[in-house]
């Protein structure tokens, strides 16, 4: 603690020294047109600009900015904004600021920048920015779609490639199985090359090199959609990777989620597919274009046999084809592709950036079960695959299967794989070492049980890659309680593990959806840590291709199962990560775009499921609450079950309030009226039929039921004290200080209990480490959360160690509370914040950063003796309402002078024994004492 104590005394007093760095310049920089960096292949039209304002000055403010968009560096260099010149703005905004210049063409190339005039008088111009636009036009493409699809090529690629040595080969060979297609195209290039780009679409999955280099660091691309929809496809600037003369495209083709017969109730849509258009522009100016046609070639017998995301992949380095990729490669024996039928969905230019490997581990332990197998331990349940590392004869197999947990003889634990046999094989072609990692599949695991070594293997034979979504890792959070580091941890863990190009329900069985009630309230929590926003943009994207004509929406998308339950708390994620991208990062895109798709599901659920403004359809409850036996999944129990119908239409009122905001934003005043009708007639028959005049409580008094009527503004203000002593009551005395419910009301439990004054329980409930809690799963051994909170105990096949759904609000606790980094109510994109620590239970710090659109926010508060330290970071162009606590009567400094003296200041105020006050931007100490 002392160590801890002086960290933080010399970190406040760097922090200060720059402070008073009066001299110092304000910097503009991470220059993004739409979230990205200089992106390529956008097909919107009216791209939107962001910036950040970097200094250490207090107070600063921008007061105007001029955006310059040009279509040369040239242009650029002299502020020729050709394409745009929006002239001095007066205006502090800095975030998605529209294009409004010249019509943007296909192929485009387009340079930015931005002028900044703040309250000091400076005026800062940045380096350029750039983007490229994508082919906005389907005769741009000139490319066709390309295959093997031939009866003949079919059954050939039923065949493994693999002789069945033993009964698991018997058993993978009597199933539907596709090996990998490899393409290849040579072509000529007679002339200097100045620029060349690469558009490309691969179904399901692919991986492109030119002249046996790999194009980008992309795993598993596309990203995942329903292809009657849409067809994402990627672009690239490859013009280093081309060369004067012979050059040499080489595509393979996986499967992906684009075939997926192995599971007989998931959607299949057909076999794998190329759509590959290269695009040369020479130094003499002259253009030229190599597109996918009938004259490349493929062939389905190189050494990437079958390939499925939920059994694993088969590789044969035998059939290594050296060369295969660059030119001179004798393609004699190859088949000619075959020209097949276009997807039915649309194509786009994808804009959620790609999985990527973000992470690299090692194994902490091998131990040797048998003569033959082995169990390499990675130290922690991650998402990707292992990097092998072997030396053998050819011939020599080496299977590797994968398990989040170990049964107590030691051996793999697989009931909750269910149908998935997670299990990779490789086959040496013998001699020198050799490496191998997977192309089309990835696994969800801990352990790894290993046979086929002739020697025993070691830890440097494997490596583990972590994969998901490339994104920028937002956000820190420590405090001086290890139960809730750990949590912590094993949220951070959890959450990227199940970020693939969709937010996934688990990475490990024959599952793996983008089930929509995990995501509602959890997505909010997770933009903390993560910059989650064009993941989420584009799951909205996928949830409205799966929306029916008639407007109900899927449980799942993209909807892989074709699961319509009509249910309302599930499809509520739609509409509340809107407001979520809106509210943290200020994106009112995804709201503007789907807001006649969430006006046609409120009419159906109206219509259909809806008696005297009661809607009386509900599908899953409140799913996986603790149910009264730790060997149920469920509860039986009438009493812990909270009602299908007041979940329903609480979510419901909920979602026509958040209507009544989206009808004003979107332009539709004529709605607004018609939804503050329609929720007061909701919220008066939500109080009629469940609010208990003589007991004071919702329905049968859950602690969910009693939760949302208070959070959802439903209740009365006047009966809000009276039913929360029911939620205290429960949970203190029925459920012993523990949580009680399921995925709904954990969306509100810990927010709930701190708004009413009950801090102390939600601090109760996030460090227990007994049955039912978060802290539970760590004593039990958990590095990321469990689907169940009984999940060492519940039905193995339900029972998935890395889910995420019953985190609910516990991360916007740690950061809104316990932190106190919170959007102001008032506020856009922290453009204002509030910030109010929670000083609650043992904890003597907590330290929490957040690198927000604006900028880096921190908060590190302290305390130690009777003394209350707090450092704050506000992001230049913003400001924060700032509450001390506990400090009235005291001596109140910042940076050791009183706050009374310190001109930065506003409002300064004491109530409740808080001294409030407001800042702006900057670095601040202060100090209670």
């Amino acid at each position: 603690m002392r160590k801890n104590i002086l960290y933080f005394m010399i970190l406040c007093v760097m922090l200060s020294i720059h402070v008073c760095k009066a001299e110092e310049k304000v910097r503009v920089a991470d220059l993004r047109v739409e979230n990205l960096i200089n992106p390529l292949g956008l097909e919107t039209t009216c791209p939107r600009f962001s910036w950040k304002l970097y200094s250490h000055k207090r107070n600063l403010i921008q007061e105007a900015y001029r955006v310059i968009v040009a279509s040369s560096r040239e242009n650029l260099n002299v502020d020729n904004g050709d394409l745009w010149d929006s002239r001095r703005v007066n205006s502090n905004e800095t975030i998605l600021i529209p294009y409004q210049g010249k019509q943007l063409t296909s192929r485009q190339v387009c340079f930015w920048k931005v002028q900044v005039w703040t309250n000091y008088g400076e005026i800062v111009s940045v380096d350029e920015g750039s983007w490229t636009m994508g082919l906005l036009a389907l005769s741009d493409w000139k490319a066709k779609w390309i295959g093997l699809e031939s009866l003949e090529a079919e059954g050939e690629d039923r065949k493994s490639g693999f002789e069945p040595k033993d009964e698991d080969d018997l058993r993978l060979n009597s199933e539907t199985r596709l090996n990998a297609r490899y393409m290849r195209k040579e072509i000529d290039l007679n002339k200097n090359i100045k620029n060349a780009v690469l558009y490309i679409s691969g179904l399901g999955l692919y991986e492109a090199y030119l002249n046996g280099d790999k194009i980008g660091d992309q795993v598993l691309a596309p990203t995942p959609t329903d292809y009657t929809k849409r067809v994402p496809y990627n672009t690239f600037n490859v013009t280093s990777l081309l060369n004067k003369g012979k050059n040499t495209i080489g595509i393979i083709l996986g499967n992906g989620r684009f075939f997926s017969m192995r599971i007989p109730w998931f959607r299949t849509f057909g076999l794998p597919q190329l759509l590959s258009q290269l695009e040369i522009t020479y130094d003499d100016g002259t253009k030229e274009t190599f597109v996918s046609d009938e004259s490349w070639k493929v062939t389905i017998d190189g050494p990437i046999g079958s390939n499925n995301e939920f059994d694993g992949e088969e590789y044969d380095a035998r059939k290594e084809m050296s060369g295969w990729n660059i030119s001179g490669f004798n393609d004699v024996n190859w088949h000619s592709v075959e020209l097949v039928k276009a997807p039915e969905g649309k194509l786009y230019s994808q804009e959620n950036l790609n999985i990527k490997i973000m992470e690299t581990i090692n194994p902490v332990s091998i131990v040797k079960l048998s003569e033959d197998k082995y169990i390499v331990d990675m130290g922690q349940n991650m998402v990707g695959w292992v990097k092998l590392k072997v030396r053998g004869h050819a011939g020599d197999k080496i299977k590797m299967r994968f398990a989040e947990l170990l049964k107590e003889d030691g051996n793999l634990y697989t009931d909750n794989l269910r149908g998935a046999k997670a299990t990779d094989t490789y086959i040496l072609k013998g001699g020198e070492e050799e490496t191998w990692e997977l192309s089309f599949v990835y696994h969800g695991f801990r352990y790894i049980e290993v046979t086929g070594f002739r020697d025993e293997p070691q830890l440097d034979n494997f490596e583990g890659k972590v994969i998901y979504d490339e994104m920028e890792t937002t956000g820190n959070f420590e405090t001086s309680n290890s139960t809730i580091n750990q949590i912590y941890k094993n949220s951070y863990w959890g959450i990227r593990g199940n970020y693939r190009g969709m937010p996934t329900d688990c990475p490990q069985r024959d599952e793996r959806m983008g089930w929509l009630g995990d995501r509602a309230t959890g997505s909010h929590g997770e933009s903390f840590i993560f910059d989650n926003q064009k993941l989420y943009a584009k799951w909205l994207t996928d949830i409205e291709d799966s929306q029916r004509q008639n407007g109900t929406l899927p449980d799942v998308a993209p909807n892989y199962w074709k699961m319509y339950t009509d249910d309302v708390t599930w499809p509520a994620a739609y509409f509340i990560i809107a407001d979520m991208l809106y509210r943290q990062y200020g994106n009112d895109r995804p709201i503007i775009k789907h807001y006649d798709s969430f006006k046609r599901f409120l009419a159906y659920i109206q219509s259909n499921y809806m008696k005297d403004y009661i809607v009386t359809k509900d599908t899953f409850g409140d799913w996986c609450m603790p149910p009264e036996s730790p060997e149920m999944i469920h509860s039986q129990d009438l009493e812990r079950k909270t009602s299908g119908e007041l979940l329903s239409t609480a979510f419901y009122y909920r979602l026509t309030v958040l209507m009544q905001k989206f009808a004003h934003m979107s332009g539709h005043q004529e709605d607004v009226l018609f939804y503050v009708d329609l929720a007061e007639n909701v919220k008066t028959a939500f109080n009629k039929k469940f609010y208990n005049n003589t007991k004071r409580n919702y329905s049968n008094n859950t602690v969910t039921a009693n939760v949302l009527a208070i959070m959802d503004d439903i209740a009365p203000d006047t009966v809000k004290k009276d039913v929360f002593k029911h939620v205290v009551d429960k949970t203190e005395n029925e459920f012993k200080g523990h949580v009680s419910t399921g995925l709904i009301g954990i969306q509100w439990l810990m927010r709930c209990l701190t708004e009413y004054g009950r801090a102390d329980i939600a601090y109760k409930i996030a460090t227990n480490r007994t049955y039912p809690s978060w802290g539970y799963m760590i004593e039990k051994g958990a590095t990321t959360i469990w689907e169940l909170w009984n999940g060492d105990t519940a039905d193995p096949a339900m029972n998935s160690a890395n889910h995420v759904m019953l985190l609910g609000d516990l991360i916007i606790w740690y950061y809104e509370y316990l932190a106190g980094i919170k959007n102001a109510d008032d506020a856009i994109g922290f453009s204002k914040l509030e910030m109010h620590p929670l000083i609650i239970g043992d904890l003597n710090y907590v330290k929490a950063s957040y690198n927000s659109v604006r900028g880096l926010i921190q908060s590190h508060w302290q305390r130690n003796d009777g003394k209350f330290s707090w450092y704050i970071t506000i992001p230049a162009n913003c400001s924060a309402k700032v509450i001390l606590p506990d400090a009235e009567g005291k001596t109140v400094t910042e940076s050791g002078t009183n706050i009374k003296s310190v001109t930065d200041f506003k409002n300064i105020t004491i109530a409740n024994g808080q001294v409030v006050l407001e800042i702006g931007s900057g670095s601040y100490v202060f100090e209670i004492e």
